[in-house]
């Protein structure tokens, strides 16, 4: 058996994880390699996706590191210039070693024998005894400082810098106005490399990508604007922001440049839509590009402009911990429950961008184990889950013929990426009446439609009754700056009474709206949520679904399953505007398709 140090027991005690998560984290630290193991901490955060400070501040306090708090929009010059100071007196190995580990020497305690004060996210971290190799202070002290403060400190300490976008403007010095030469339909493929070469597009191009990663950004959107520029867009938190526009370039120089970069596309072809991937280092973390180009038309008839998008995919970004997806209380123990089954179907609907997959993958995490074997069916395949065998579809392997070859594979767990006609839907129902547990998506507005659907792709309702687990609808919606949100206006007021929010609790402060925006977020929100409905399926509602005639009662269902404490999308989202969460504009334009 497994032995739980100290901190585990303690990690235990405070509820930070429980006993499966233990376990699970202690099988892997014992596989790990000895010559350079991780700590418990570690593998909690990196492949569980724990709260950083809810694990590294439990371990200060165990081994009674001081913390500190730190407002970084307080913070005044002569701090700022202090702490560069003191970084710029190690050496940059060093420097590059100590910031890669979210350590920072911060300030001088001269009240204390000139203590140097060194902020540190992990405390334990053994790098802090080297300190005084590379220093001229002998005597120090290492504070304990929440990881994303630290993140914050950094950035306005010492700013990462994008060589690559450094050499911008020495490009727009050297671009030319070479349009010219490519309004005709047979491009010039010379004096597009030309134009490429003389402008520094591929600069252009590799900055994008690492700033699209710094910022957070799911998606790039590479967008001709006219005849000689281009727009390039960012995806954060669900909103298109434009980054940068390239003027005096040639739209069909941009595309070459993604093309020559990306593997399985060609340079040469115009005509029809191309996917393709690469992949990159950034800030020492193996970050994969999904690309999709398609031709576009514009005024400019004759020319032949293409559309380009690149999927940021971030490992780091996967939840493996059903807690952190954040499902209201009531939703998230229907899904526990449905997905502690043996067999079943476990369906997550919503529209695309809506996290369906998200919730899929943490549910997987949830329940993979060496003795269970998982298989997935996906098109693409994006993230690689650690514990399951996953499938990619492509021309010579169709999605029915995947689906059908997993079940020769004696798999105890299936995820099917998307239920799309009746054959998959039969496929998943009888995998599901077969003793397999089954994961799948669809594309509906809410739980009820979900039945509607797949009996109007032509499965039994006896069927849809006893195959289906639970239907999980969600949304995503953008989280309030914490720093920068306010009271909502009176001007919005209209808005929330609609919603059912009473004059009382507008005027108590208790309900917000996004601010101005500020440094620490884009435009009054920071991150994502979600929004669900979660239909489990009770003797109750199976019995709605059997009774049913020639079409699916949708109000009936709705009706028994809120009698039972299901929360609609909209129920959903006034929770979180009353919790502070986000905002009466944000849930009204979520739902307002329902």
């Amino acid at each position: 058996m497994l032995r739980k140090s100290r901190f585990g027991q303690l990690l235990l005690k405070k509820e930070v994880i429980d006993q499966k998560t233990m376990e699970k984290a202690l099988l892997i630290q014992a596989d790990e390699d000895q010559s350079n193991p991780r700590g418990l901490g570690e593998i909690l955060v990196d492949d569980f996706k724990i709260n950083h400070h809810a694990i590294y501040g439990l371990l200060a306090e165990l081994y009674a590191f001081r913390s500190i708090e730190i407002n970084t929009n307080d913070l005044d010059n002569s701090q700022t210039k202090h702490t560069k100071e003191l970084l710029a007196k190690f050496p940059e190995d060093f420097r590059k070693e100590l910031l890669y580990k979210r350590i920072l020497p911060y300030q001088i305690a001269y009240g204390r024998r000139n203590t140097l004060i060194v902020l540190a996210a992990d405390p334990t971290d053994k790098i802090t005894e080297r300190i005084p190799v590379y220093s001229e202070y002998k005597k120090y002290e290492v504070v304990y400082c929440k990881l994303q403060t630290l993140e914050e400190l950094i950035g306005i300490i010492a700013p990462q810098k994008n060589e690559f976008l450094d050499l911008l403007q020495e490009a727009e010095e050297q671009i030319e106005e070479m349009a010219e030469s490519n309004s005709k339909d047979d491009v010039d493929e010379y004096a597009l490399d030309e134009e490429i070469n003389k402008s520094l597009l591929v600069n252009l191009f590799e900055g994008c990508l690492i700033e699209a990663v710094r910022k957070g950004a799911s998606d790039i959107h590479i967008i001709p604007y006219r005849r000689s520029s281009v727009d390039f867009y960012f995806r954060v938190d669900g909103k298109l922001i434009r980054w940068h526009r390239q003027e005096r370039t040639s739209p069909e120089a941009i595309s070459a440049v993604v093309k020559d970069r990306a593997v399985g596309v060609d340079r040469f072809e115009r005509d029809t839509a191309q996917d393709g991937f690469m992949q990159r280092i950034v800030d020492d973390h193996l970050i994969r590009f999904r690309v999709s180009i398609i031709p576009i038309t514009s005024s400019e008839y004759e020319r032949r402009f293409e559309s380009v998008v690149i999927r940021t995919i971030d490992d780091r970004n996967v939840i493996t911990d059903l807690r952190k997806l954040g499902f209201q209380t009531k939703a998230e123990s229907d899904f526990l429950k449905s997905i502690s089954k043996s067999k079943g179907i476990i369906l997550v609907t919503g529209p695309t961008g809506s996290g369906k997959s998200t919730t899929l993958m943490a549910a997987l995490y949830q329940i993979i184990k060496p003795e269970i074997n998982v298989l997935t069916v996906e098109d693409p395949v994006e993230y690689h889950i650690k514990g399951a065998r996953q499938l990619k579809i492509g021309n010579r392997f169709s999605f029915e013929s995947a689906i059908r070859s997993i079940l020769r594979h004696d798999p105890d767990v299936v995820m099917v990426g998307e239920i799309r006609d009746k054959i998959t839907a039969e496929i998943a129902i009888k995998l599901a009446n077969t003793g397999h547990l089954t994961f799948s998506t669809l594309h509906t507005n809410d739980a009820p439609s979900a039945i509607s659907r797949m009996y109007k792709m032509g499965v039994e309702t006896f069927l849809l009754a006893y195959a289906i687990n639970i239907i999980i609808a969600q949304r995503l919606i953008r989280r309030l700056c914490s720093n920068c949100k306010r009271p909502i206006s009176k001007e919005r007021w209209p808005a929330a009474l609609d919603m059912g929010f009473s004059e009382e609790e507008l005027t108590s402060g208790t309900i917000f709206e996004a601010g101005d925006g500020c440094k620490k977020c884009n435009g009054g929100y920071k991150g994502r949520t979600n929004i669900c409905e979660a239909l489990y399926f009770t003797p109750e509602i199976r019995k709605a679904i059997v009774e049913s005639g020639d079409e699916i009662d949708e109000d009936e269902i709705r009706t028994i399953a809120e009698s039972q404490g299901m929360l609609s999308l909209m129920d959903s989202g006034i929770d979180r505007i009353r919790t502070g969460m986000t905002s009466v504009t944000e849930i009204t334009y979520a739902t307002s398709e329902d």
